[in-house]
């Protein structure tokens, strides 16, 4: 499948990289179909590019990359929405945003998806120990750690 993007012009996307939010993303409830993009071999991070919106795309990535006992604390309700019957057969992003020279994940706004039929839905945490701007990295650490190596 092609599929137009603002940041990188067209993509052919193997359509078992799309990812069906039957309730939308926060914000654009009426965009359901996305494509999960890796633009590099080895990055942790992902584009979730809108299909019919050039122009919406998120950074997502697994937040347990960085913040490794962050567990999303979901009912089931939520997960048979999805067709889920076990958390643990789900991959979980969040959305990442730059902010001054850190890189922050929405860790009250997970992405969960069923890996299996590849639907998601963005869930809405009320636990106060995650904020929507949790830090995850430092720019500043990782430009000081790419000199030391190249």
């Amino acid at each position: 499948m092609i599929i137009a993007t603002s940041r990188f012009g067209s993509l052919e996307v193997d359509e078992r990289r799309l990812i069906h939010f039957p309730k939308g993303v926060l914000g654009f409830p009426d965009q359901h179909d996305y494509a999960l993009i890796q633009t590099a071999e080895n990055s942790v991070f992902y584009w979730l590019q809108a299909v019919d919106r050039a122009d919406l795309a998120f950074v997502v990535c697994d937040p347990r990359l960085f913040v490794p006992d962050y567990v999303v604390p979901v009912k089931l309700e939520e997960l048979s929405q999805i067709g889920l019957t076990d958390p643990s057969a789900a991959q979980v992003f969040t959305i990442v945003n730059k902010v001054d020279s850190m890189l922050t994940g929405n860790l009250q706004g997970p992405l969960v998806v069923n890996v299996e039929t590849r639907q998601g839905r963005q869930l809405v945490l009320s636990d106060r120990r995650y904020s929507t701007r949790h830090p995850l990295m430092s720019l500043a650490q990782r430009q000081e750690a790419v000199t030391k190596t190249a």
